[in-house]
């Protein structure tokens, strides 16, 4: 009995040992899906968000790893705005086993390459064998979706209309390449990939960069960043849906730019690049405002209900922030309502898109201050 009693303690301490080694992976490439899926509505999901439904935490990599895998397409792919994160029903779950076969795979709304991500580092730290195998059929899935010039459209496959434009918002293509590239610099979390992957993923983030380079837009022969879809054909910046005009984004430029700095010894072509890029986002950087969300009457719209609205007023103390989208050529901040009429304030816009959208970005100002000089310091040191 005393034997007995000594090996089921010592089986518990290595199940707790077990537990306890299990360290969080960071879920935050989850969250612009979440927000999705619990914040906005979407009648046209497979299965809906239930009042309450509680969530995972960050420990909890074996039960959000198996939402992964359930989420997963025959394809390959993942379908856009669901949380990896929820606790799910039997009858949730049910009807995402039952569409498996669909092929409303897409990397919008920062889908599919966090999952890559996410069932790699699962797998480097459990050595789950599900996992590695559903991490390389979304990293086959990645590879094929990927344009012969480098560039990646929103939605895979048969992608068409503003689902087939090299798309950078929503963090498409710079989330694919982070991944690829990680996997071919040889990043811990993907040392167990083979050779043949990790070379066809170093040609695609190579071709990834010169699509990037090619899609920098250009006013009286000077380059200035990127806009948020671009022209699969043509490269040039253009329109997404009918509030997303064609325009330079600072959003997305700041992502672009912060990409490019982690290359290793940068040639001239990518230098060049960026240091434009910086000059532009100094140029159309916004003072003496800020953005401020006040109380207002309750309305339920199509996609979301809210009780506040979104206004601008003037405040000579607040630090810079940037429009979210910017008119090539004249450097104005732009914004629309779903009827696609472009104005120049966001009084104009109405009250179910001022709510809906995010108009204005503070991502430059770290880039700016910081990353960048670092960046430009090194380059100038020769590192």
């Amino acid at each position: 009995m005393k034997n007995f009693l000594r090996e089921f303690a010592a089986g518990s301490l290595l199940v707790t040992s077990a537990c306890a080694a299990v360290v969080a992976i960071d879920t935050s490439g989850f969250n612009d899906a979440t927000h999705h899926w619990r914040g906005i509505k979407e009648p046209e999901r497979v299965m809906q968000v239930l009042p309450d439904q509680p969530s995972y935490t960050a420990t909890q990599v074996r039960e959000i790893a198996a939402n992964v895998l359930l989420f997963q397409r025959d394809n390959g792919g993942w379908p856009k705005d669901y949380d990896m994160m929820a606790v799910l029903t039997e009858e949730q779950k049910k009807a995402v086993r039952d569409t498996h076969a669909a092929t409303d795979t897409t990397f919008d709304n920062h889908t599919t390459h966090p999952q890559v991500d996410y069932l790699a580092r699962a797998f480097a730290q459990l050595g789950d064998a599900a996992y590695r195998a559903a991490c390389e059929r979304g990293f086959d899935f990645m590879l094929a979706a990927q344009y012969a010039h480098g560039g990646f459209p929103q939605r895979w496959p048969n992608p068409k209309g503003i689902g087939a434009r090299i798309t950078f918002n929503d963090g498409v293509m710079i989330g694919c390449l982070t991944v690829l590239k990680a996997a071919a610099d040889h990043a811990p979390h993907f040392a167990w990939l083979d050779d043949t992957r990790r070379q066809r993923a170093a040609a695609a983030a190579r071709r990834g960069v010169e699509c990037l380079l090619r899609c920098q837009t250009r006013v009286d022969g000077a380059l200035t960043g990127w806009g948020q879809q671009h022209d699969e054909k043509s490269f040039a910046t253009t329109a997404a849906r009918t509030f997303e005009l064609a325009c330079t984004s600072p959003l997305d430029t700041t992502e672009i730019v912060r990409f490019l700095m982690t290359l290793e010894k940068p040639d001239a072509d990518v230098v060049a690049s960026v240091e434009s890029a910086v000059a532009w986002l100094r140029q159309v950087k916004l003072t003496g405002i800020r953005v401020e969300r006040i109380a207002a009457p309750e309305v339920e719209f199509v996609r979301h209900k809210t009780n506040t609205d979104v206004i601008v007023v003037k405040d000579d103390k607040a630090p810079p922030l940037w429009a979210r989208m910017v008119e090539v050529g004249t450097n104005r901040p732009i914004f629309a309502s779903r009827d696609g009429i472009k104005v120049y304030s966001l009084a104009e816009v109405d009250r179910e898109r001022r709510t809906g959208s995010g108009w204005y970005v503070v991502s430059p100002r770290n880039l700016l201050d910081r990353e960048y000089p670092k960046w430009r310091d090194a380059i100038a040191a020769g590192r």
